[in-house]
């Protein structure tokens, strides 16, 4: 296999990952909608993703698989906070102010951030699809082909995340309408709620 097929073999691989409904995608899609903050934001997601991935490429998958404890604490820290975010979106979908993009409950860039970087860092999900199965899937590549299976991963994440935020102004139309972003927030927070759920269950079958 050459470097450009394993290049594109990441970017496949990667972008079949990302693509899926989740915790990031929702936030993502909801900040596009609302036109706020959305280069940083998509950049963040965008970068890192690609650590985690150079992280799983470099070996690291196999070591934090053997850690349990570590496993367990960010997969606990990944359920409290996506209930959290779940219940303030359900609070939206039934809160008519908080629907209009620059309300007083829009996100502040910092507060932004801050949130960005918790869907990314305290989700378990993330670390299962970048650092453990992308990385451990990189052991077939050597050289230069690791290094390119790795970049099209990541290549991978920074079209898609920018992809999705600025494309979310495209149905801005629809979300003119207050019932729309009813939806969405009720939708999020379905997402978020399962995700909860499923990370708290994976946490007590360990326990």
């Amino acid at each position: 296999m050459n470097i450009l097929s394993a290049g594109l073999s990441g970017f496949a691989l990667g972008g079949s990952l990302i693509i899926a409904i989740g915790a990031q995608n929702a936030f993502i899609l909801r900040q596009g909608l609302l036109r706020r903050h959305v280069f940083v934001l998509c950049l963040i997601c965008a970068l890192s993703d690609a650590l985690l991935i150079a992280a799983g490429v470099g070996g690291m998958g196999a070591i934090v698989s053997q850690s349990k404890t570590l496993i367990l604490l960010v997969t606990l820290g990944g359920a409290v906070f996506l209930g959290s975010y779940a219940a303030l979106a359900f609070r939206r979908a039934v809160k008519p102010a908080a629907m209009v993009a620059g309300a007083p409950e829009s996100l502040s860039l910092k507060a932004a951030v801050l949130t960005c970087l918790a869907f990314t860092f305290l989700n378990p999900h993330v670390y299962l699809d970048t650092v453990l199965l992308l990385g451990s899937l990189s052991a077939k590549f050597e050289g230069n082909e690791r290094i390119a299976y790795g970049a099209g991963a990541a290549i991978a994440s920074f079209v898609w995340f920018f992809g999705l935020g600025y494309g979310a102004r495209l149905l801005a139309p629809v979300f003119a309408r207050p019932a729309a972003w009813r939806v969405l927030d009720g939708l999020i927070g379905l997402v978020m709620s399962a995700l909860a759920l499923g990370l708290l269950w994976s946490a007590l079958s360990e326990i």
